[in-house]
């Protein structure tokens, strides 16, 4: 793949019509490193609409997302970064989903969402400047498959000892088409997007424990802070892991308190593994995450607490890898809350699912998920919402 990459480069120069001799041009492309991942996904999901007429809504989609990441040393003390995927051309998702029922096939779209120099001449210090994802607890900054949040900015990343300090100031950045909460304190999206970013982060190791404290203040939007804590410990025949995580955001133009506490908890022993997780959040609000993939939000497949109003949410995990390249799990997860913080009555949505995940080697991998997904709000009886099936498949290079 490398070698096919660096022939292309070649070629669209030469094609272009450069005047660079061969010499340099061949010094350049040699210090190229290209990584990335291809995915395809098919979901089928039968749902039934929450309305007046009950009926049953088919989703049967092929989704689609190629990512690839070019580093080239320029000199010593500089790298420049590149990221190109191969998607929907829209921010909001950057996956190509075609619904197989009403979309015909088409052809992915190419856009470029990083492009930026990291500076690494200070000692345990590194700089990147540019157009970079958003590296912070409340965002993703990178994904194999789903949105992916970036900006135009500066950050520094700096490790001392056991302590690492990170600090970033964006102008600019795709919230207000990429994540899971666009708008706020009524902002339209491209006001969120053009809102300045100021973060601060501290990352100590302590022994078995890994600790972490970050801020982040959004202009004339919020400002809100995360601690987290875990640790793992191997106890011969069981390997426990445990997380905890507290995060808080205030409005600048609201009253209203939004947090959200999450406890994890794994567990290992020869081939069989174990998670509990449980997470409440506030009762005005729940709104702790701009991604809900993020790591300030906790999700299983569709059940996620961040945005919930008083919710007590729980996920449990049983697995077992029943062959070195084949791993089984059950899986449930459930959330209880407000739709609105006046509500007197709770909705519960719950969800239960199996999947078998593949490992077929190192750089290849797929999983077959299907399950069944129930909402009831208050007293009202419960509404099945169908099953859902997913075919996932991931190639690293």
């Amino acid at each position: 793949m490398k070698k096919f990459v660096k022939m292309s480069l070649i070629a669209a120069i030469a094609v272009a019509g450069t005047t660079a001799s061969a010499q340099p041009l061949a010094e350049a492309i040699k210090n190229v490193d290209v990584s990335g991942t291809m995915v395809y996904r098919y979901d089928d999901a039968k749902d039934k609409v929450l309305s007046s007429t009950g009926a049953d809504q088919d989703k049967t989609t092929n989704g689609y997302k190629i990512a690839t990441t070019l580093k080239s040393k320029v000199n010593d003390d500089v790298t420049a970064n590149v990221r190109i995927l191969a998607g929907s051309g829209n921010n909001a998702s950057d996956v190509a989903s075609l619904n197989t029922s009403s979309d015909g096939d088409a052809n992915l779209t190419v856009q470029i969402t990083n492009a930026n120099f990291a500076y690494t001449g200070i000692a345990n210090t590194t700089v990147i400047v540019g157009k970079q994802g958003l590296t912070t607890p409340w965002t993703v900054a990178t994904d194999s498959f789903g949105n992916e949040q970036t900006g135009t900015g500066i950050l520094a990343l700096s490790t001392l000892g056991p302590v690492t300090l990170a600090g970033a100031y964006f102008n600019q950045t795709n919230l207000g088409d990429s994540g899971d909460v666009t708008t706020l304190n009524g902002n339209s999206a491209g006001q969120f997007g053009g809102r300045d970013i100021y973060t601060a982060g501290i990352m100590a190791k302590v022994g078995p424990v890994s600790l972490s404290a970050w801020y982040l203040d959004m202009d004339e939007s919020f400002d809100t802070y995360t601690l987290d804590a875990n640790a793992s410990f191997d106890l011969d025949a069981v390997t426990l892991g445990a997380d905890v995580r507290y995060t808080s955001l205030d409005l600048d133009k609201s009253d209203t308190d939004n947090n959200l506490l999450q406890t994890t908890l794994t567990a290992k022993m020869g081939i069989f593994n174990a998670k509990l997780a449980y997470a409440a959040t506030d009762k005005q609000g729940g709104t702790v995450a701009l991604d809900s993939d993020a790591a300030t939000s906790i999700s299983a497949w569709g059940v996620n607490a961040n945005t919930l109003i008083d919710a007590d949410y729980y996920n449990v995990v049983f697995g077992a890898q029943v062959l070195p390249s084949l791993h089984v799990s059950a899986n449930y997860a459930q959330a209880k809350y407000k739709a609105t913080s006046t509500a007197t009555e709770k909705t519960k949505y719950d969800e239960t699912y199996a999947q078998l995940t593949y490992q077929m080697s190192k750089n290849f991998m797929g999983y077959i998920r299907y399950g069944v997904a129930e909402k009831k709000a208050g007293s009202v009886k419960s509404q099945d919402l169908g099953n859902r099936g997913r075919l996932y498949v991931k190639y690293s290079f």
